[in-house]
Parts: C-alpha cells; sequence; structure tokens
C-alpha cells in the first residue's frame, strides 16, 4: 500500500474513524478522500457509486455508521437496522463494483449472541439471537460482516472485517441520545461535580462487566490490520480486561472530582450481562497491544469534554 494511495475513510468525523485518519496521517499517508454527512450521505445509493466511479478510491475504511446508547437502540431499532444496511450495502457495493483494491468493515461487539460462552470466540457469530436490547443495529452489523466474506469468497475482492470491544476516547460523542457508557457517565459526574449535586443516577444495577479499548488504541492496531491482513474471517481486537459497571462509575467520579451520592435506578436495563472478547486469534497475528491505560483514557475524556462544554458556553 503506497503513501499516496487514495484512501477514502468513511466516518472520518466520527471517533474512530477520526483516530483512524490521525494514526494514517502520522503514519505518512497523504492520499485521502474524505466526505463529511452534508457533503456525502451514505444512505443515498446514486450519491455513493457516483463518489467512488468519480474519485475512484483504491482503498476504502467503512468507520460510518448510526449508532447510539442503549436508549436510543432499545426505541429506534428500525431506524438502526434500516440505516446502517443502507450505509454499508452502498460502501461495500460500490466499492467492490468500481475496483477497490482493498475494504476494511468495523463491526461491533454486540453482534455476538446473548448467551455465547464468554469470553465471545469468533467461531459464537451467528449460533444464536443478539442481546434484545440493541438487535437492530447488531443484525445489520452481521450483514455487513457476511456481505464481506460472501464478496471475497466469490469474487475475490479484498476484505478484512475487524470487532473492536468497547471504544471510547478522543471525539467520542457525549450527547445523551447518543452516547455510549463511557461517555454517558462522563458526562454526567462531570456536570455533577461542577455542579455540586448531591446525587448522581445511573442507569441498571451497575453489576455488569465491560471491556473497554481507547480509540487510539484500537486505530494503531487497525492501520497496521488493514496493512497486512489478507483473511477475510472476522478478527476480535480487545484489551482483554474487564471492569464492573459500577466500578467504572466510581473511578469516573473520582477522576471528574465528584464525591456524592451514586443511586442505582434498578427499573432502567443493564443490557448484556457481559461482553468480554477472545483476542486470541488477534494476538496470534499481531504483535500490537494497548498502551492506554483506564485511568488515563478517563482523564482525557473528562478534560475534553469540559474543555468542549467551555467551548459551547461562551
Amino acid at each position: 500500500m503506497q503513501k499516496n494511495a487514495r484512501l477514502w475513510i468513511a466516518g472520518h468525523t466520527g471517533m474512530v474513524g477520526s483516530a483512524l485518519l490521525r494514526k494514517f496521517s502520522e503514519s505518512g499517508y497523504s492520499g485521502f478522500l474524505l466526505r463529511t454527512h452534508s457533503e456525502l450521505d451514505l444512505r443515498d445509493a446514486a450519491a455513493v457509486e457516483h463518489f467512488v466511479r468519480e474519485e475512484r478510491p483504491e482503498y476504502v475504511i467503512l468507520a460510518a455508521a448510526k449508532v447510539g446508547g442503549i436508549s436510543a437502540n432499545r426505541e429506534f431499532m428500525a431506524e438502526f437496522l434500516l440505516e446502517n444496511l443502507q450505509i454499508q450495502n452502498n460502501v461495500i457495493s460500490s466499492a467492490w463494483k468500481n475496483g477497490v483494491k482493498k475494504l476494511c468493515f468495523l463491526a461491533s461487539n454486540c453482534i455476538y449472541p446473548k448467551d455465547a460462552p464468554q469470553p465471545f470466540h469468533e467461531e459464537s457469530l451467528l449460533a444464536g439471537p443478539p442481546e434484545p436490547t440493541n438487535e437492530g443495529y447488531a443484525l445489520a452489523k452481521l450483514a455487513g460482516l457476511r456481505l464481506c466474506q460472501y464478496l471475497s469468497r466469490q469474487y475475490g475482492f479484498r476484505t478484512i472485517t475487524l470487532i473492536p470491544c468497547c471504544l471510547y476516547g478522543r471525539n467520542d460523542h457525549f450527547e445523551p441520545e447518543r452516547s455510549h457508557v463511557m461517555a454517558a457517565m462522563v458526562r454526567r459526574f462531570c456536570d455533577a461535580a461542577d455542579s455540586d449535586a448531591e446525587e448522581v443516577v445511573c442507569w441498571g444495577t451497575g453489576a455488569p462487566k465491560r471491556e473497554f479499548l481507547n480509540v487510539d488504541d484500537f486505530a494503531r492496531i487497525a492501520c497496521s490490520l488493514f496493512e497486512n491482513r489478507e483473511d477475510p474471517a472476522p478478527l476480535n481486537i480487545g484489551s482483554s480486561e474487564e471492569i464492573g459497571i459500577r466500578e467504572l462509575a466510581e473511578r469516573i467520579a473520582a477522576c471528574a472530582g465528584y464525591h456524592g451520592a451514586i443511586r442505582w435506578d434498578h427499573s432502567r436495563p443493564d443490557g448484556i450481562a457481559r461482553k468480554l472478547l477472545d483476542s486470541s486469534a488477534f494476538r496470534s497475528v499481531s504483535p500490537l497491544r494497548p498502551v492506554i491505560s483506564l485511568e488515563e483514557g478517563i482523564r482525557a475524556m473528562i478534560e475534553e469534554y469540559r474543555a468542549g462544554r467551555e467551548r459551547r458556553t461562551v
């Protein structure tokens, strides 16, 4: 892959896409093809086909997706299924039809069956239904994963599929309707600390466990795999470290300087109990490992959120 190759990072303004863009730039790549959502709506098949046909990307990374937290996923399952299918089908099919040399599809740990043995191994994919709270999103990602595999097997289209654990970090969404657990808690505890609130309410019981990976660590790993991996089989990418949601809340509260009470609203859903990935296959093909500690990542997110909030209030 030449450093001046025409590389389209679809979704480059999001958390994952922007991290990938930073890492590829740091590695000396320069031939980026970038379009914002207002410039190119990936749900529009004709627009995507025209863009790919005219701009002729050589390589594509599909980091764009409609994402949201547990509440949004439960309430808008139809939109999460439909819009993600549209985005994936349009980008993947246009890339294949127009001679793209290689495509990377980013899936999600939520695609695993809710009752699959822990840690989730790639062989468990499609062995049962996904967690009901994010079924629409999971089904779309499963379809994208399979489409890449079918095109690779039937037509020799070079694809790789990466399944990251829960990602967090720079340029995450802090809006309540879009944020995942880490960003949602950072916002909640920062606001509470800065307003001297006496209590913060968190969803569920705090019992579930999650595996987190900083998005800059993931980008470093993903860039290396995109350059070197040729196997279309999906590959888990995780930190192999779990933390309970209750402990996570306490850590974020401490880092944010919040000293009030934390109350758990048991009427709200927990989601799946665990989401630990078996990353042994990844570790067997790559020497790269995460280097950003959870505490370091949390503190950076808190700093980013507070700085952004100050800019919005000026």
